[in-house]
């Protein structure tokens, strides 16, 4: 049994894991409150924003905000066609390039808005003529205030230093805004809250896939397409909660020489969405199975049924696109059972702070 559910009582408060699983439980209002109180001033901003026609979007973020950015990559690509990359922020912050962003869409991601190099980044970008838009959970932020545009994810504070929270509230921000880009009204994502809580619920479920990694030393995630960035997430908070060495590789890239590193007693986590991204990750779930991969599975019934064990993710009706926002709910369980499991902390991983000051 874990020390304390997501919806554990007053009781436990103080036990290990008990701050992250408060925030973890916390989604589905969050995501209710974005939808009933924030949508709408997201699609004036992506109206804005639409109106000035940028020509290309440069992505800035670091950690589990840079997962969310590159979900953002996949929706502005996929939805818009329009061409996006990942900023390499030492390029301006350290060598002090200074390249020619007129008409450049510069979208940073940060949960606290607080980090020394994205606020000087943004800055750098904003003076090259760049229409910048901060992402954040403080709109009161050096990241903000630095910003032409800004976008409040409302989360609430999150005080565990996993963040679990702030990246589904980003991700559901992140969306709307591209939705609003397009021209959407959001509605495709009005099932989201009840579909995070149906996940939650099932925490049982999880426990029972953690205790295969109580003792693993190494493990691989992958993905592909919009769930592509889940993997690198989920990697993430395993990691940095439990400490297991993660690797996350696109299934494309695991068949370019990581595949040699899998044999027979290898974990290996699988994010299956249900649409085109899982439709070309079939073939390196076959290659897996043949090297006998102790393959779980993340995603539909039928994907779960050929694996060694799995969790049916409830998808049907559900957007490929937004499917992240479900895939990663029982992975952030996943790290937390697997941590507590394994005798240590969620809440306060070693080496870790809230905000990074990198520079």
């Amino acid at each position: 049994m874990s020390a304390t559910a997501p919806n554990g009582s007053a009781e436990q408060s103080e036990l290990p894991g008990s701050v992250m699983s408060r925030e973890m439980a916390e989604q589905p209002e969050m995501l209710r409150r974005i939808l009933d109180s924030g949508a709408s001033r997201i699609r004036e901003t992506a109206a804005l924003v639409a109106a000035r026609k940028p020509r290309f979007v440069l992505l800035t973020a670091r950690g589990t905000s840079d997962n969310a950015a590159l979900y953002a990559k996949y929706l502005l690509e996929i939805r818009l066609g329009m061409p996006c990359g990942l900023t390499s922020m030492s390029t301006t912050t350290a060598y002090e390039a200074r390249p020619d962003l007129r008409d450049v869409l510069v979208i940073t991601v940060s949960q606290s808005g607080g980090s020394p190099d994205l606020v000087a980044s943004t800055k750098a970008a904003r003076e090259a003529g760049a229409i910048t838009l901060a992402v954040t959970n403080n709109p009161d932020s050096p990241l903000a205030a630095v910003s032409e545009y800004h976008i409040d994810i409302m989360a609430g504070p999150e005080k565990a230093l996993p963040a679990t929270k702030t990246y589904t509230a980003s991700l559901l921000a992140l969306y709307l805004f591209v939705d609003g880009l397009a021209g959407g009204d959001g509605a495709a994502a009005k099932d989201l809250p009840g579909l995070a809580q149906s996940l939650l619920d099932r925490q049982d479920e999880v426990r029972t896939l953690a205790a295969r990694y109580r003792f693993a030393e190494r493990m691989v995630i992958t993905s592909r397409g919009y769930g592509y960035p889940t993997a690198k997430e989920a990697a993430l908070k395993l990691m940095e909660t439990s400490y297991i060495p993660a690797l996350s590789y696109s299934g494309a890239d695991l068949l370019h020489g990581p595949l040699a590193m899998v044999g027979n007693v290898s974990p290996v986590i699988a994010v299956v969405p249900d649409g085109r991204g899982g439709t070309a990750l079939a073939p390196v779930l076959e290659r897996l199975r043949e090297r006998g991969a102790d393959l779980v599975v993340f995603g539909t019934a039928e994907q779960v049924e050929q694996a060694s064990a799995g969790f049916v993710l409830p998808t049907e009706d559900v957007a490929e696109e937004l499917q992240p926002l479900l895939e990663i709910i029982p992975l952030q369980l996943l790290a937390y059972e697997v941590t507590i499991a394994r005798g240590q902390n969620p809440d306060a991983p070693r080496a870790l702070a809230k905000v990074t000051e990198t520079h």
